[in-house]
């Protein structure tokens, strides 16, 4: 018999570092609430913040920014670049190499949703793509 399926209330008390450099609150996973095909989570970037360049191998990314703004490179040798700002909505495609840094004196703060239920899984660190972005 398998359980019985329920719902499920996060408060973001608590925080991780994932694998990109950067502290994540706790949210909505496979290992939190035993989600099967998304996970979400909310972050804050610091003033100076910087992620590794990395990539979801394949799973598709939704950033929702909250406050602040973050500069993003992306592309197979970074060299794409765009500012996300409060209020923007931002798309990643699976398998998409990508860095976010925090160049504001302010922190910055987004809603990241993915395909991937476990929120570490699927990241691909990128060492070779980190010396593009000075």
């Amino acid at each position: 018999m398998s359980p019985k399926l329920t719902c499920h209330l996060i408060r973001p008390e608590s925080s991780y570092e994932g694998k990109q450099g950067l502290s994540y609150f706790t949210g909505i996973a496979a290992e939190t609430v035993g989600s099967t095909g998304i996970c979400m989570h909310l972050l804050t970037m610091p003033p100076g913040a910087r992620a590794k360049a990395h990539m979801h191998e394949s799973h598709e990314t939704a950033i929702y920014v909250l406050s602040g703004e973050v500069h993003t490179w992306y592309g197979d040798r970074l060299e794409q670049q765009i500012v996300v700002k409060a209020g923007d909505l931002f798309y990643i495609p699976a398998g998409v190499p990508h860095l976010p840094a925090n160049l504001s004196d302010s922190p910055a703060s987004a809603v990241i949703a993915r395909t991937d239920p476990n929120e570490q899984e699927s990241v691909v660190l990128l060492p070779e793509l980190d010396a593009l972005v000075a």
